[in-house]
């Protein structure tokens, strides 16, 4: 029979397991930084690529790291306008996450499908890895999370040098300067960053593959939707009690064409302001990512502080 100490024992160890969610326990574990040897494996999870794709700079780039980048002919493979079916690129996921000597995926491409390949049957395996993406990628940068792993870096691999610059140490486990934005409410905020394209994530509520955003600092960017769009999305978020989680929120670049506002309109900062600056937490407008230059990257999970009254968002060590 249990003596009262092994039950209590027990009952601490049941407790504290129960506490640390995938998310917490992830927060723990660090992934290596990449080093000169280290191996890249680059997938296509969404629209089918161009195959004349000039990704010479790309590979200049990992040499200059002495990186090995792997680019198979895979990602240049069309089916429809997909860069392949859908079990095709679970299967490539599969592969570059499975492998033990890759050491980190990045993702070319973008458009439309990361999501299917998710809803097709691609589950993260329990060892974490990095991986770099942005916009239709988000949708796997956010189902890492959710699945606990660390590692998952929204960013791209292109951009100026300065850009990568960032990313590389970000890779190597380097330290990065804050981001500047425009400051709209005041505060300080600490948490969990989650760092998504709007529009991928609203696409994901209701699913396994959107984290939680309890406590966490939420950053949105998007591209190529007006201010009524951006209002029905951010709308569907607040109506379905995300965004009063948040310890946070931030903005980076909302890019779309001005060409049919119509007087009286909300322009894009009002509208982000109307639907974000009333939740009584920091927020921050315009930081220096998202689609087009630049696009700094940012780890999701990572801690940081953000900043309302100065517009600044910074990682903590």
């Amino acid at each position: 029979m249990p003596t009262r100490r092994t039950l209590l024992i027990s009952g601490a160890s049941t407790i504290i397991t129960a506490l640390l969610s995938p998310r917490a326990m992830a927060a723990q574990r660090r992934l290596k930084p990449l080093k000169p040897g280290s191996r890249i494996r680059a997938v296509n999870p969404g629209t089918w690529m161009d195959p004349d794709t000039d990704l010479q700079a790309l590979r200049e780039r990992c040499d200059q790291q002495q990186w090995h980048l792997e680019i198979p002919a895979a990602v240049t493979r069309q089916w429809r306008y997909f860069s392949g079916t859908d079990q095709e690129r679970v299967e490539d996921l599969r592969s570059a996450w499975n492998d033990p000597t890759v050491d980190a995926v990045v993702t070319l491409g973008g458009g439309w499908g990361a999501a299917r390949v998710l809803e097709a049957g691609f589950r993260f395996p329990r060892h974490p890895k990095w991986s770099l993406g942005f916009s239709d990628t988000s949708s796997l940068l956010l189902a890492q999370w959710a699945a606990g792993l660390p590692g998952a870096i929204h960013g791209s691999s292109g951009g100026t040098e300065a850009q990568w610059q960032r990313t590389v140490d970000l890779l190597c486990g380097r330290p990065v300067a804050p981001l500047l934005g425009e400051p709209r409410r005041r505060g300080i905020a600490r948490g969990p960053l989650v760092v998504t394209n709007l529009t991928v994530a609203t696409h994901l509520i209701g699913t396994p593959w959107l984290p939680s955003l309890k406590g966490a600092i939420l950053v949105l960017e998007d591209v190529g939707e007006a201010p009524y769009r951006v209002d029905r999305m951010l709308t569907q978020w607040r109506s379905a009690g995300l965004l009063q989680q948040l310890a946070g929120v931030a903005c980076g670049r909302f890019s779309w064409a001005e060409d049919d506002i119509l007087p009286g309109d909300f322009t894009m900062d009002e509208i982000l302001e109307e639907r974000l600056g009333d939740l009584g937490i920091p927020l921050v407008l315009n930081l220096p990512l998202g689609h087009g230059r630049p696009n700094q990257a940012l780890p999701l999970g990572a801690q940081a502080q953000l900043d309302g009254k100065h517009g600044l968002l910074s990682l903590m060590a």
